[in-house]
């Protein structure tokens, strides 16, 4: 175990970045399983992990505004198909998001296949690179983070379903470059899962806490154990959120995954 690995300034920047991402993936999460559309968010990452990879495929800079754009506008229209979807038939929607989560990682697979550095390129995508990010990525995505929710803010009810689903969209995109698939969908669902029930106000709270502490034992496990940052924060959170719901009385007695239901 190493101790001296935590080091503020290593883990501060990380730790920054799940504040950010929480700050908009708890009340998007409680959005997400009140609408009954919880992979929603996996689907839209995997379509905007489908745009990197295919700015990858043309041959431009992973960190480029191009690779960006890309991302943003495959997430736009995966988000604007599904929500007409949600509108024409909304008794197939889980299955039309999970058939567009399953075709979008099958075109990113196979425009890595001839890509020696594919696997790993895919991996830092699913997993994310949380411990590499600093404080001008940062800015760029608490500048976006703030737009949307200020704008989702404003427009309360009447932003509609082509309005949530489009902030909802380039929320995950930003996420997704920042931080991973993975983490996305755990910082998206497992809050929301602790508080389910909860009021609002206090279910935001809640929400938010339960999270900075799952990040905070996470990156902290990653780096007494040198474990990858991504799963270690991503089981944080499941422990943590298991924790704040058996603390809450959310579940029944008998059967601690009744949390999941």
């Amino acid at each position: 175990m190493n101790w001296a690995a935590l080091d503020p300034g290593l883990l501060g920047w990380p730790f920054a970045a799940g504040l950010l991402v929480l700050a908009t993936h708890v009340p998007l999460g409680r959005r997400v399983l009140a609408r009954g559309i919880i992979f929603l968010d996996l689907a839209i990452a995997q379509i905007a992990v489908l745009g990197v990879i295919a700015a990858h495929a043309l041959g431009w800079q992973t960190q480029g505004w191009q690779t960006e754009v890309a991302a943003a506008l495959a997430a736009l229209a995966g988000a604007a198909f599904l929500a007409r979807c949600e509108a024409r038939r909304p008794e197939i929607q889980e299955a039309l998001i999970g058939s567009a989560f399953v075709v979008a990682a099958s075109a990113a697979v196979l425009l890595l296949a001839g890509d020696p550095h594919g696997g790993e390129h895919l991996n830092e995508l699913l997993a994310g690179q949380i411990l590499w990010v600093g404080p001008h990525e940062l800015l760029r995505i608490a500048v976006i983070y703030a737009l949307l929710l200020g704008f989702w803010w404003l427009r309360g009810a009447r932003l509609g379903r082509m309005g949530f689903y489009l902030i909802f969209a380039l929320a995950i995109t930003a996420s997704v470059q920042l931080v991973g698939v993975y983490l996305v969908f755990a910082s998206l669902i497992l809050p929301a899962l602790a508080v389910r029930g909860r009021p609002p106000r206090a279910g935001l709270l809640v929400g938010w806490g339960v999270g900075a502490l799952a990040y905070a034992a996470g990156l902290a496990a990653s780096a007494l154990f040198d474990w990858p940052a991504g799963p270690a924060i991503v089981l944080a959170l499941a422990v943590a959120a298991l924790v704040a719901a058996r603390a809450l009385r959310l579940p029944g007695p008998g059967d601690s995954a009744s949390i999941l239901h």
